[in-house]
């Protein structure tokens, strides 16, 4: 009987269909929160040093808790007069990381740049020298060789 019952559960899951695999020429990895920032003629400096006191606190804190995987920021020269020449970019774990992504770096926030009046006022005073030129979400890929994929 039990060898009866065996082999019916053996039919049954080899009837299933297999997982479906992707023919995709990559693997999809974290994703990067980016923003798109222009600083205003001669403001690198005073831009960097107010992050320096926010951003760079805020998200050391929220990668040694393991909210987030990493951060960077880059800088460079503008291509155009319409360009950006900061990008901060936040990496998460995956698209499922935004879910409880602002109620875990909130607090965070309140401790390092203190209430929301206060955070407030930092912002303001960053218009004076910045504007924000957008926002992207994108997730990391790593492109797989096809030939040894064989």
């Amino acid at each position: 009987m039990k060898k009866l019952i065996l082999a019916a559960i053996v039919a049954i899951f080899a009837a299933l269909p297999a997982p479906a695999q992707s023919n995709a020429p990559y693997t999809e990895g974290p994703v990067w929160d980016i923003i798109l920032v222009r600083l205003k003629h001669g403001m690198h400096d005073a831009y960097f040093k107010s992050i320096s006191k926010t951003f760079k606190a805020v998200f050391d804190e929220a990668k040694k808790e393991g909210i987030i995987m990493d951060y960077k920021i880059l800088y460079g020269q503008t291509s155009s007069p319409d360009d950006f020449n900061v990008m901060s970019m936040v990496q998460l774990k995956n698209y499922a990381a935004l879910d409880t992504y602002r109620e875990k770096i909130d607090p965070i926030a309140r401790r390092i740049e203190g209430d929301a009046k206060k955070q407030t006022e930092t912002f303001t005073g960053r218009v004076e020298i910045r504007d924000i030129l957008g926002y992207k979400l994108m997730r990391e890929v790593t492109l797989i060789d096809e030939d040894k994929k064989k």
